[in-house]
């Protein structure tokens, strides 16, 4: 068992608000939950109204299987036609058992 785990850090630049972050952030969780078979969540940077960190996590039998999925919602995401910036993402296969 293998499990990609994602970190995905993004500036907001035209964002003014909470508000306005949220207003970034849930479509783009939806989206990605209902396109692609991974977990996604706001995991920091919570209070920062300019800045949002999304974690992105998948099991897979196979590790380059795992890798490969992270790699398209990363692109999905940077391909989005949002006001937003992908600052920096890593992503990270832990293999289990």
């Amino acid at each position: 068992m293998n499990v990609g785990v994602c970190k995905i850090r993004m500036r907001l630049s035209e964002n003014h608000s909470l508000k306005g972050k949220r207003q970034v952030s849930k479509p783009i969780i939806e989206r990605v939950k209902n396109r692609y078979n991974v977990s996604i969540a706001e995991v920091d940077d919570q209070d920062l109204w300019q800045l949002l960190t999304l974690g992105i996590t998948c099991v897979s039998s196979s590790g380059p299987h795992a890798n490969e999925m992270l790699s398209k919602v990363v692109d999905f995401i940077q391909q989005s036609k949002l006001d937003m910036e992908m600052l920096d993402y890593e992503i990270e296969i832990i293999h289990a058992f």
